[in-house]
């Protein structure tokens, strides 16, 4: 393989971790937090803390999966919680890679219409390549590439890495 794996299965599980203890600081007041993952790997990255969060913290977690057209991010977002499930509480953004920031900054702008109390954003991989004025408020590694390389994260039951090509 001349892939590059710059996490491995037990690292990511670290990182992991951090970002759920960094999530139940900010929110540790709150007996309320949704967590959003954009579909598929940002959902699957958003389960992961999701269950880390349950086991240290009594704080109610709800699940939403975000639907956003990649190639069109302007286009309607479809979320598996209705507006009213999230009105007014404290939410977590999560998605696996924050490249551009448009799929981060547009499913942003989705949530931005509703009221909440507390808004987050967490990313897994941080690129530094972002053409939109977005970060990523928990993030696990900050990573400077070039552009020609592709970040990507592979979730599998007992072997989840990331790698560079």
């Amino acid at each position: 393989m001349t892939n590059n794996i710059i996490l491995t299965h037990q690292e990511i599980v670290h990182k992991t971790r951090r970002i759920a203890y960094q999530i139940y600081e900010t929110f540790s007041d709150e007996n309320e937090l949704v967590i959003a993952g954009i579909s598929n790997s940002g959902f699957l990255f958003a389960q992961k803390v999701s269950e880390e969060l349950k086991q240290i913290s009594d704080i109610k977690i709800t699940l939403c999966e975000v639907q956003i057209n990649k190639q069109n991010p302007a286009a309607t977002i479809i979320t598996s919680l209705s507006e009213k499930e999230y009105t007014n509480k404290n939410l977590v953004l999560v998605d696996d890679v924050l490249n551009s920031g448009a799929t981060l900054i547009y499913s942003i702008r989705h949530f931005l219409n509703v009221p909440l109390k507390k808004f987050k954003t967490a990313v897994l991989i941080d690129r530094n390549h972002k053409n939109f004025p977005v970060k990523a408020d928990f993030k696990g590694l900050s990573l400077s590439t070039s552009l020609q390389e592709h970040v990507q994260v592979v979730f599998e039951e007992n072997n989840s890495y990331v790698y560079l090509s």
